[in-house]
């Protein structure tokens, strides 16, 4: 039955690219776009090699990527959590214990910093970008500016930033970034429309070519919602439509596929479907996905966790590395690396040798994911509690 359903499903998503995503586009004749396809040359980024480099080194086994660019609201929400005020020197406190943990290079490659955190330093005056650099983790930013509704839709949004992105990648790039991040959504409850799929695409392949014009790794990050009570079937087929559709417009950008990093949602039922998905089933599910949509070119899948507990992240990254993948399968997590590292810090000074030592368990476990090695064995209440909130925003 699930064989017969997922044949079923590749034939209506490979009929959908054929129509929506590989066909005519409309407005434009397919005279018009073969000979713009052969009469331009297409100038490669001067960064080409560099980029490819940067992406390799995030991709490399064992290691994933550490996601602190929330903007100061969300983070004063985090701090709120425990009592504390949303100001610079309580924000800049909890990301310098996170960026300056000993040894968190062993388990992190890459870390995405909000603006304000690329351009801090540690109360003792070192960059936190130089604290990075010394545990070998590629710093990297977010650069997109937010969601807004999106005119003409079903109540969907649309990623603000492309405006101004090449002078502010350049800054960044001088600050020393080395790769991005640009966060759009999709939302199966809301369709999603053939309008906002293939406005979330156009805007992450204009970032990533622009990203990568400046020297700066793109990270695609379509996030498929957790929201709603669909089945699984339901998301995959909604995640093999969004990702045609993001690869068919990278490609029209001319993206240099060996120096992206994908961000992708697991392929799982929604929050509220009647049942949950075993890690098995959601490792089959997605990887389906991913081998259908996703060019082995392509170094780094690291996955986002969505509100997914700390533990059920773990499980689930590890069962999608049981076996032999054609790109480096790992992990790009905020809430599922920070809660506990949180909870145990509580602002407090005398507090944060243990909340860095629970970031570097929590670190350790993604890493042993990574490499398909991970037992949830021993893993305390809080870290399988689970972190979903209705509509949640960054």
């Amino acid at each position: 039955m699930a064989c017969a359903s997922f044949a079923k499903l590749n034939a209506a998503s490979s009929s959908w690219i054929g129509q929506q995503s590989f066909g005519q586009r409309p407005g434009y004749s397919s005279t018009l776009l073969t000979t713009r396809r052969v009469s331009l040359p297409i100038r490669a980024s001067s960064y080409k090699d560099e980029l490819v480099q940067t992406a390799k080194s995030i991709a490399s086994p064992g290691r994933g990527i550490l996601a602190i660019d929330e903007s100061n609201a969300t983070c004063g929400k985090r701090l709120a959590s425990i009592g504390l005020d949303n100001t610079e020197v309580n924000r800049q406190a909890y990301r310098q214990l996170l960026l300056t943990t000993p040894g968190l290079g062993e388990y992190i490659s890459g870390a995405i910093l909000f603006e304000e955190t690329l351009y801090q330093s540690t109360t003792d005056g070192k960059k936190f970008v130089d604290c990075l650099h010394d545990e070998n983790i590629v710093p990297g930013i977010k650069v997109d500016k937010g969601l807004v509704p999106l005119p003409g839709s079903n109540n969907e949004s649309w990623c603000q930033g492309l405006d101004g992105l090449a002078s502010r990648s350049a800054e960044y790039y001088k600050q020393g970034a080395r790769f991005a991040k640009w966060r759009t959504v999709v939302s199966i409850p809301c369709g999603p429309s053939a309008l906002a799929v293939r406005e979330a695409a156009w805007g992450l392949a204009r970032y990533a070519a622009i990203s990568q014009d400046n020297g700066l790794v793109p990270i695609v990050e379509p996030e498929i919602l957790l929201d709603g009570d669909h089945g699984i079937e339901r998301t995959l087929e909604v995640a093999e439509r969004v990702w045609a559709e993001v690869f068919y417009y990278l490609a029209e950008n001319n993206v240099v596929f060996e120096g992206i990093l994908l961000k992708p949602s697991m392929v799982t039922p929604g929050a509220e479907h009647k049942e949950k998905a075993c890690p098995e089933t959601i490792a089959k599910y997605t990887l389906t996905m991913l081998k259908r949509r996703v060019p082995p070119a392509v170094p780094g899948i690291m996955f986002l966790s969505g509100g997914q507990s700390e533990v059920e992240a773990t499980l689930n990254l590890n069962a999608m590395n049981q076996c032999p993948n054609p790109w480096h399968v790992s992990f790009s997590y905020a809430r599922a690396l920070q809660n506990t590292v949180l909870k145990t810090w509580q602002g407090r000074p005398e507090n944060v040798e243990a909340a860095q030592k629970a970031l570097l368990v929590r670190a350790k476990a993604n890493s042993l994911a990574q490499l398909g090695k991970y037992s949830a064995d021993g893993e305390s209440e809080e870290a399988k509690k689970g972190m979903f909130v209705k509509g949640y925003t960054y």
